[in-house]
């Protein structure tokens, strides 16, 4: 069996191969389980515990699990606040294949899952791309939507500038300039697409901020008592998730406005099974509002890995 680190993991994964390979995946047949979620109590921020399988249902295929642990206060420690292990065996024998970091793995799909919804939501001119957050999936969400819109201009909020500054200093050193921005308002506002990544559980999005036109992509806070954004985003906008089951549980975005009775689970016009598969065709209008949740899927996981077991010379 094969150990395949963080170093493997980024020379075996490109964003326009990956999205591709995520959304053939969705056509696919797979098999996808609910996740397994634990939550741990810890004086430090509640931690949780997830067990993510999927495997091919046809002969030939591959079956996977990933292992996951979210513990927010990581971040404190200066390490990921989340960390996973990924396990792919053959589909026909159950026999392990290879051993993949789970955290990077869970960087690239997690970025490319969103921007496989923004092939299919952005507006295809959309210039100004806002990232929300400076932790470890920024800078794979700021890459992934350059692969599918003509992003000129990339701008970054986080509650510690500092932080969000770092972020931009390495980009500057790979020749792409990041501006960095302190009023979160100014930049939603300016922003065609506002992506998320944090582990917030009170708004920082708020839906009187989007332009015409805008598209959101909340990527982060994957508990149903965790949002980044205000109940007015999710009244203005035009509803899609990644997997409705999952968000309709689980995404804090969606619950609690529709807990508040601000919409129903029926807002959610489609999921990308739904855009993947063409059984919901999206027509954008020039100002519409399009919101994406995502809570995940390892279907997006396995996707990733067999793609990495391919490139690694392990699998066919």
């Amino acid at each position: 069996m094969h150990v395949i680190d963080r170093e493997g993991v980024d020379a075996a994964l490109d964003f326009p191969v990956l999205i591709d390979a995520i959304e053939a995946a969705l056509r696919a047949d797979i098999t996808l389980p609910v996740r397994h979620h634990h939550a741990i109590p810890r004086i430090d921020g509640d931690a949780t515990h997830l067990i993510m399988p999927a495997w091919h249902s046809s002969a030939n295929g591959f079956l996977g699990v990933k292992i996951v642990n979210v513990f927010p206060g990581n971040a404190a420690r200066a390490l990921p606040s989340v960390m996973g292990t990924y396990v792919l065996m053959n589909g026909d024998t159950g026999a392990p294949l290879a051993v993949i970091d789970g955290t990077r793995l869970t960087l690239w799909r997690t970025a490319a899952a969103s921007a496989l919804a923004a092939r299919f939501l952005a507006r295809p001119d959309a210039a100004t791309h806002l990232m929300v957050g400076a932790g470890a999936l920024a800078p794979f969400v700021i890459r992934a939507h350059r692969a599918v819109r003509p992003i000129t201009r990339t701008l970054l909020w986080n509650k510690t500038r500092g932080n969000a500054e770092r972020l931009a200093a390495e980009f500057s050193g790979e020749g792409m300039a990041v501006e960095v921005a302190d009023d979160l308002e100014a930049a939603v506002r300016e922003a065609d697409i506002i992506s998320t990544a944090t582990l917030s559980t009170t708004p920082l999005v708020r839906g009187a901020w989007l332009k015409p036109g805008a598209h959101l992509d909340c990527v982060g806070a994957f508990s149903a008592g965790m949002r980044e954004t205000d109940d007015e985003a999710a009244t203005r906008a035009r509803l899609f998730a990644d997997v409705r089951a999952s968000v309709l549980k689980e995404g804090g975005d969606f619950v609690q406005p529709i807990k508040a009775g601000r919409i129903t689970g029926s807002a959610i016009e489609a999921d990308l099974f739904d855009l993947a598969r063409g059984t919901f065709r999206f027509t954008r209008q020039p100002d519409d509002i399009t919101f994406y949740k995502s809570t995940g899927s390892a279907i997006f996981d396995l996707a990733a890995a067999v793609l990495v077991a391919k490139a690694s010379g392990i699998a066919p």
